[in-house]
């Protein structure tokens, strides 16, 4: 049963991720959390992550706007290392109310409140006719790289607000997603030995079946990205648009709840 969680949840959120740019991490994580300590949780999903994003980056990279990456991408990155920082100088903050659920005790602090409310609020304008046809301009790329990557860092959300800010860029649903998938390498590749530090101080030995666990959703993660872009030529940018406002909308209950974050 634990292995089948594991696998379909990692297949199909690998399948939704590459179309709208987040959700592999947010889906996994908890999964990974119900059978391992949440700091060895943590570097597991960052392990599947990274491997899946290198994976989906070698298939798509010839998509990708390499101009949009590079503006975007590097000022995200330091960015995103500075939002971590802040968070774990700042402590965890106490809940602001609490509720249990199959033996666990969950709860929202008032960042992960606020920034659920504001992600919900995004995606629902993100639909509405006047905002789609909003661009960015190439100009305030370098900007949104360093807002959307602190703002990620403090929050752990960076792919939802890398992704809506990338909506406005112009691109098509291919050069989107090839874009997307670069720029969330680099991100992945800066932060890996925070993972590995956080791993390292549980001093936690996994064994055969751990590695087993780890191994199986890392394959169905690329299962899922293999399948996704062999269709990625068959998506529409409003496809595209429809897929992160729906996730957004997952994310922002999630964290307003309590679940994540």
């Amino acid at each position: 049963m634990d292995f089948a969680l594991v696998v379909t949840l990692a297949f199909v959120a690998s399948g939704l991720t590459l179309y709208s740019g987040f959700g592999l991490g947010t889906l996994l994580l908890p999964a990974f959390a119900l059978f391992f300590p949440v700091p060895v949780a943590v570097a597991a999903t960052g392990a599947v992550h990274l491997i899946n994003n290198l994976f989906k980056g070698a298939l798509l990279w010839r998509r990708a706007d390499w101009p949009i990456v590079l503006r975007f991408g590097l000022p995200a990155v330091p960015a995103a290392v500075a939002g971590a920082w802040l968070l774990g100088s700042l402590g965890a903050t106490g809940r602001l109310f609490s509720w249990d659920a199959a033996g666990r005790t969950f709860g929202p602090t008032a960042a992960g409140m606020a920034v659920g409310a504001l992600m919900i609020a995004f995606a629902l304008i993100e639909l509405q006719p006047a905002f789609r046809r909003l661009r960015a301009p190439a100009r305030l790329l370098p900007v949104g790289g360093l807002v959307t990557g602190f703002l990620g860092g403090l929050t752990g959300q960076q792919g939802a607000l890398r992704s809506a800010f990338l909506l406005k860029s112009g691109m098509d649903a291919a050069g989107f997603i090839a874009t997307g998938v670069m720029i969330a390498v680099l991100v992945d590749l800066s932060r890996m030995p925070t993972y590995l530090a956080a791993f390292a101080e549980t001093g936690v030995a996994l064994g055969t079946r751990d590695l087993a666990m780890i191994a199986a959703g890392t394959l169905a993660a690329l299962a899922g990205a293999l399948i996704g872009a062999r269709h990625v030529e068959k998506v529409t940018i409003d496809i595209v648009r429809r897929i992160v406002a729906a996730l957004m909308v997952l994310v922002g209950l999630a964290l307003a709840a309590g679940v994540i974050g």
